[in-house]
């Protein structure tokens, strides 16, 4: 178990905006002549470059034409009946092909897997530990676990909240969300690992010390700050490099990760003080006037909940074959780059489809060809860590791996509906999947991986195969 985040902006960085189309001038000929056609007139390079009429529907929807108004000006029953004559009336025309596609470019390959070997790191923490923790056999380790689960579910739900306030354009409410909800979530952590195993005082310190990383990490990826956590880990990563050369004395296995979690939270400090001084005072107000405001914490309780249920299907991984475990973590960068090249990719299925069943067509093969890339790369990941991690290669079986392998379509099909703005639904399924393995031991190895993969995957082909999902 490594203790990792896999904390994601929720949409602004994979989704794009369909920018408004500008009105043209009416043309004095017609003007109350032919009121359809006069619209047509205005809507005539978004009408033309239209995949379907429920598209156009939706422009003249979010223009706040009501079936009222559509009736009284246009003659038709709805903003559908409308669209089907706006579409009949003009000529179809695409963007040329060499326009870019709308939306940001994306990070570069090298810039996800260095991301995710960062998700990787904190992980030697736990073998720095190991002597100290190996007093209470196994069970030292259930209030780390505890404690992991606690930090996942705070901190996702938490780096939604400012992710939210970042969108809106106040950075200042977003600092100050971190600074509030970052130590409750070191509570939070602390308390779980103390239910779990209140006289297991080292497990439960460390445990401490690991959501108060977790709380800090979560700070630095959501402000941007996280090439700060590289140099942070050294003492972990050089601790955990001489100890497997040559034994360590005992203060060295609670010295060195201590020293990198109080340069975590240092970090953290610093970079919400630092939000805070270059506050504009007028920002916040500013946004407020203009009645632009997130939804109540509330609406990021999914995003919780799917840390959660994703956080227990990967600790099922963990205690079963952790060098898989790792694999999963450091997969977690690939994972982010397929995610902005599905993106690009059914913007340019967008483009070129004449019909909404070629679109949902596209769509399906550009999952496709993410889903065999993540998995060729989580092989790989996989191997790799068969082969480095002392005593793995006699331990996990071809079923584990497959499982392992459909769980990485779990996590990553859940991060592209939420990316897309369906959240509740992979929340739902991770969740439920999490639970399964309660009722049917054994579960967890393969079926529960299949049954919630096969789910996400139907539903990311129902939800993004509309068009209006891409808007």
């Amino acid at each position: 178990m490594s203790g990792s985040l896999w904390l994601k902006d929720p949409g602004t960085a994979v989704r794009g905006t369909l920018p408004r189309v500008p009105e043209k001038p009416r043309p004095s000929g017609r003007t109350g002549a032919d009121p359809v056609g006069e619209l047509a007139d205005r809507l005539d390079d978004f009408v033309a470059a239209a995949v379907h009429p429920d598209e156009v529907a939706a422009l003249l929807e979010s223009d706040g034409l009501t079936d009222e108004q559509i009736r009284r000006r246009y003659g038709h029953e709805d903003s559908f009946a409308l669209a089907e004559e706006l579409c009949a009336r003009v000529e179809r025309r695409f963007p040329p092909p060499e326009d870019p596609p709308p939306g940001a470019a994306g990070p570069t390959l090298l810039v996800c897997l260095l991301r995710g070997l960062l998700f990787t790191l904190p992980g030697l923490g736990h073998v720095l530990a190991a002597p100290v923790l190996a007093g209470g056999g196994r069970t030292a380790y259930a209030p780390l676990l505890a404690a992991a689960l606690a930090g996942w579910t705070w901190n996702q739900a938490l780096a939604h909240r400012a992710y939210t306030w970042l969108g809106l354009g106040d950075r200042p409410a977003a600092a100050r969300a971190l600074l509030r909800g970052a130590p409750a979530g070191v509570v939070l952590g602390t308390a779980a690992a103390a239910a779990v195993a209140p006289l297991h005082a080292p497990a439960v310190l460390f445990a401490a010390g690991q959501s108060l990383y977790l709380a800090a990490a979560t700070v630095l990826l959501v402000l941007s700050r996280e090439r700060v956590l590289l140099p942070v880990l050294l003492p972990l990563v050089g601790g955990a490099l001489f100890a497997a050369l040559r034994p360590m004395p005992a203060w060295a296995h609670i010295v060195l990760p201590l020293v990198s979690v109080t340069a975590a939270a240092g970090a953290a400090a610093g970079a919400v003080a630092g939000e805070l001084r270059r506050a504009d005072p007028g920002s916040r107000r500013g946004n407020l006037r203009r009645g632009v405001r997130p939804r109540g914490p509330g609406g990021s309780v999914p995003y919780g909940l799917f840390g959660l249920g994703s956080g227990a299907l990967v600790l099922h991984v963990a205690l079963d074959a952790p060098a898989f475990a790792v694999a999963l973590t450091l997969g977690m960068g690939p994972a982010e780059w397929l995610l902005y090249r599905f993106r690009a990719d059914s913007l340019a299925g967008l483009r070129a489809s004449t019909s909404p069943g070629a679109f949902r067509v596209s769509v399906a093969a550009a999952l496709l060809r993410s889903l065999a890339g993540y998995a060729g790369a989580l092989l790989t990941l996989m191997a790799a860590a068969l082969l480095l991690w002392p005593g793995a290669g006699d331990g996990p079986d071809a079923a584990s791996a497959a499982g392992v392998l459909l769980l990485g379509a779990v996590l990553w099909t859940g991060l592209l509906l939420q990316a897309f703005g369906a959240v509740l639904s992979p929340a739902a399924v991770c969740c439920a999947a999490a639970l399964v393995p309660l009722f049917l031991p054994g579960s967890e190895r393969l079926l529960v991986p299949a049954g919630a993969s096969g789910v996400l995957v139907l539903l990311v082909c129902a939800q993004l195969g509309r068009i209006t999902a891409h808007r």
